[in-house]
């Protein structure tokens, strides 16, 4: 054998391993929140990036992530950060089958996995809502828009009856066709400005109350 093949890091878990070394321990009473996701979180920090000022949020989204990978890298990129609270947004890039094929079923069980683990760990919840698309710009023609509010519906459902708190972005994203109001994004399926905004202030509400 010449050499051996360097497998790929399918879960991007090196993604923020260099950066995760350098937090030390929570300082007594701070209130560390890790933003857990794809690249809705993960564009949050390059948008809008005002909204991490001065904060103890971690923001650990990346780009095109589906739930089965970040469930991989959920202890790294949140258990051992050792936040108290930890708010988790994926599964539309799981509908756009970035990943392979999936059924929603299974989405919803890799983000209660999640849920399960935080509780283990002591660390709270807050489930966001799939932001609406009537279309996914690297993908024509899958329609999501159904699925994605049959999948808001499965997460609420799940919140509910476990005590959890839940972001509810959709309801004030959402336009006619369920998919983002023009307003809230260039593209149909990522926030721009404005509709980081309106997450903000869902964010905050709900984080001052936990």
């Amino acid at each position: 054998m010449e050499g051996k093949i360097k497998a790929p890091d399918w879960a991007y878990l090196n993604k923020y391993k260099d950066e995760n070394k350098q937090f030390a321990p929570p300082t007594l009473g701070e209130k560390r929140i890790v933003l857990f996701g794809d690249s809705i979180i993960a564009g949050w920090g390059t948008i809008h990036p005002e909204f991490f000022i001065g904060k103890t949020y971690i923001n650990r989204g990346i780009n095109g992530q589906t739930t089965s990978q970040m469930l991989v890298r959920f202890r790294p990129d949140v258990i051992e950060l050792k936040p108290k609270i930890v708010m988790i947004l994926a599964g539309t890039n799981d509908i756009a089958g970035n990943t392979g094929p999936t059924t929603l079923e299974t989405i919803l069980g890799n983000l209660i996995s999640m849920c399960e683990l935080a509780k283990a760990n002591n660390i709270k919840v807050v489930l966001c809502s799939v932001l609406p698309a009537y279309d996914y710009p690297w993908k024509r023609g899958i329609e999501p828009a159904d699925k994605i509010e049959t999948l808001n519906e499965m997460i609420v459902k799940y919140a509910n009856e476990n005590n959890i708190a839940y972001a509810d972005y959709y309801s004030d994203m959402v336009d006619d066709r369920k998919g983002l109001k023009s307003i809230y994004s260039e593209d149909g399926a990522h926030p721009n400005k404005e509709g980081y905004h309106i997450m903000e202030h869902i964010t905050e509400t709900i984080i001052c109350n936990l």
